[in-house]
C-alpha cells in the first residue's frame, strides 16, 4: 500500500470548497448547464463496456492542461465553488453539485444524467462555478472540454451534503451523524502485495433521480481490472447504499479487495502513550467488527503498529464486517474542530453467498492524523486469474453504530493496557503487561461477580496469561476482564478473550488484539 496516501490530498481540497452544493436538471436548456444529445442507456450496457474493456490493453485517461491544473493549489481550489442554482436535480430531495479539477484531482471523469432510458453528458463550462481572484485567471484559460473531478449529493436545496465521489474510486458519506470520516472504494488491488498498489478509478458516472433514491452507475478502469457498479443511495436517517458490482480481470491479481474501506487510526485509550498530543484519542475508526458466516461476533481494536501489518480473518459467506467508531463521548476526544466523536461507522452487509475468503485488515504506522493508515476488505480464497469475472452485491450502512448487533450478547466498550503486576506494591519488575477489557450489554447487568456468573476465556499465541479474572465494575452494569501477559521476544502476540458461562455459552463477542512487545505497555 502507498503509505504516503494523504487523506488531505484526496479530501481537503474538496472540503475546502465547502463540501456542500448542487447540480443541473435534465433538459438541455436548463439555465447555466449544457447537456449533450441523448443516447440509449442501461446498467447492462455499462457491464458490457466493462467486459469489452477487460479484453483490451489498459489505456490511461489523458490529463488535459496539466500545467494549468497544477496552479490550482489548495488556496485557489477554495475559491472555486459550483453554483447552487445550477445543481443537477435542483428542487428534488437529492440535488447534485460538481467538483472542479485541480492540482490534486487532474484526471477528468464523465458525468451524465439519465432519464427514461437515455443519458446526456454534462458539458463543462467555467460559468458553472463561482471563481475567486486567484482561481479566475487560471480557470478561464482551461480548455472547453476539460471535464469534472467528481460530484457531491446534498440534502434538498441546502448547503448540507452527505455523499461525495472524488478521486480514484473513492467515495465518502457524512452518515447518520452528518460528519465525514472514513472512505469506501469501488475496488482495491495489491494493497500489501509484493508489487506497488494499484488504484482503480471511476471514469464515468451516470446519475438518475428516483422517488426515494439517487441511482449512480459507474464505470471503473485500471491496469488489472475493469468494473461496472450501480449504487442505489438514500438517506432515510442513516445513509444506505445498495451496491451491485461486476468485476472483470485483465491480468492475474495477487491481492484483490472487494468492498474496501479506508480509515485513520492514530491513538485511542489503548495506545495513548505512543502519541504526544493533548487530545485523549484521535481516530476516524477504533475497531474492526466482523459477523462471521458461522455467527461469531468479533471485535478487533485497531492498532498503530511498529511496521505495516496485515491480519487475515478466514471465513465463508460472511454476514458482515465494518470499520466502527463506537465511542460517542465528546470528552474522550475533546476536538471541537473535526468532531471525531461523530465520525460514521461503515458496515458492509453482503447479499447472497460470497464463498470462501477472508477479511483482511491492513494497519500502517503513523505519527499524525493526516494520513489514512487503515484498510479493510474482503478477498476471495482462490487465486485471481486474468479473464475472470466476479458478481457481488452488498449494502453499505453509514451509521452511528454497527447494525444487527444482538441484544443478548455483550460487546466491548474499551481496551486498556499498562504495567502488569500489582500497582499497590510497585510490582513492575515482573515485566508483565496488563490488559483490561470492559464489556456491556446482553444480560451482564443481571450477573453477580460473587457467584462466578461470567468467566473469562483467554488464549494467547505465545507467552502466558497471568492472574486472569473477570469482575463486575462497581456502580455500573459493565463487566471487566483483566490479565497480565508474560511474553519475551519481539514477535507479535495474538490475544483472544471473551466472557462465557460455566457451561461454556458465550456471553460476549470475541475480543481479538495484536500485542507488540517492543511498544511496551
Amino acid at each position: 500500500m502507498n503509505t504516503n496516501l494523504s487523506r488531505r490530498a484526496f479530501i481537503l481540497a474538496a472540503t475546502a470548497s465547502g463540501f456542500a452544493a448542487s447540480v443541473p436538471g435534465l433538459a438541455a436548456e436548463v439555465q447555466g448547464v449544457s447537456l449533450s444529445g441523448p443516447v440509449p442507456f442501461s446498467f447492462e450496457s455499462i457491464i458490457a463496456s466493462a467486459r469489452e474493456m477487460a479484453l483490451k490493453p489498459y489505456a490511461p485517461t489523458p490529463i488535459k492542461a496539466g500545467d494549468l491544473l497544477e496552479k490550482i493549489d489548495f488556496d485557489a481550489y477554495q475559491q472555486i465553488t459550483f453554483k447552487p442554482e445550477d445543481a443537477l436535480f435542483k428542487g428534488t430531495r437529492y440535488p447534485v453539485r460538481l467538483f472542479h479539477l485541480g492540482r490534486y484531482f487532474k484526471l477528468p471523469v464523465k458525468i451524465a444524467v439519465v432519464e427514461g432510458g437515455q443519458s446526456r453528458d454534462v458539458l463543462y463550462s467555467p460559468d458553472l462555478f463561482t471563481l475567486g481572484p486567484k482561481a479566475k485567471p487560471i480557470v478561464t484559460n482551461l480548455p472547453e472540454d476539460l471535464g469534472f473531478a467528481g460530484f457531491r449529493v446534498h440534502e434538498g436545496d441546502t448547503s448540507s451534503d452527505w455523499l461525495a465521489f472524488l478521486g480514484a474510486a473513492y467515495f465518502r458519506s457524512a452518515g447518520e451523524l452528518n460528519q465525514y470520516g472514513l472512505s469506501a472504494r469501488g475496488l482495491s488491488i495489491d494493497t500489501t502485495a509484493s508489487k506497488p498498489e494499484e488504484f482503480p478509478r471511476f471514469t464515468e458516472f451516470y446519475l438518475e433521480e428516483k422517488p426515494d433514491a439517487l441511482v449512480i452507475v459507474a464505470l471503473l478502469d485500471s491496469q488489472s481490472a475493469t468494473g461496472a457498479f450501480r449504487f442505489t443511495c438514500s438517506k432515510p436517517k442513516a445513509v444506505i447504499m445498495d451496491v451491485e458490482a461486476r468485476i472483470f480481470t485483465r491480468s492475474d491479481i495477487e491481492q484483490l479487495g472487494f468492498a474496501p474501506l479506508t480509515s485513520m487510526f492514530w491513538f485511542s485509550e489503548t495506545n495513548q502513550r505512543q502519541a504526544r498530543d493533548w487530545r485523549p484519542q484521535v481516530h476516524d475508526s477504533e475497531g474492526l467488527a466482523i459477523w462471521t458466516g458461522a455467527g461469531e461476533r468479533i471485535w478487533r481494536p485497531l492498532n498503530n503498529p511498529p511496521a505495516v501489518m496485515t491480519n487475515s480473518f478466514l471465513d465463508k459467506n460472511p454476514r458482515g464486517f465494518g470499520l466502527v467508531q463506537r465511542d460517542r463521548d465528546f470528552t474522550h476526544y475533546e476536538d471541537d474542530g473535526v468532531f471525531y466523536d461523530k465520525r460514521p461507522t461503515l458496515w458492509v452487509e453482503p447479499k447472497g453467498e460470497w464463498g470462501e475468503g477472508e477479511v483482511q485488515l491492513v494497519e500502517i504506522p503513523t505519527e499524525d492524523e493526516i494520513h489514512d493508515n487503515i484498510v479493510a476488505f474482503w478477498t476471495p480464497r482462490a487465486a485471481v486469474k486474468a479473464g475472470q469475472s466476479f458478481s457481488l452485491d452488498y449494502r453499505l450502512h453509514w451509521v452511528d453504530a454497527e447494525p444487527y448487533r444482538p441484544a443478548n450478547m455483550a460487546h466491548v466498550v474499551s481496551t486498556r493496557r499498562g504495567n502488569g503486576g500489582n500497582p499497590a506494591v510497585r510490582d513492575k519488575a515482573s515485566g508483565y503487561v496488563k490488559y483490561v477489557i470492559d464489556f456491556e450489554g446482553g444480560d451482564l447487568a443481571t450477573r453477580e461477580s460473587t457467584k462466578n456468573q461470567a468467566i473469562p476465556d483467554i488464549t494467547v499465541s505465545r507467552g502466558r496469561v497471568v492472574n486472569p479474572f473477570a469482575i463486575r465494575v462497581a456502580g455500573t452494569d459493565r463487566w471487566r476482564i483483566m490479565f497480565d501477559l508474560d511474553v519475551h521476544g519481539a514477535a507479535p502476540v495474538d490475544l483472544r478473550a471473551y466472557l462465557r458461562t460455566k457451561e461454556g455459552q458465550a456471553l460476549s463477542e470475541t475480543w481479538l488484539f495484536q500485542h507488540f512487545p517492543q511498544q511496551g505497555s
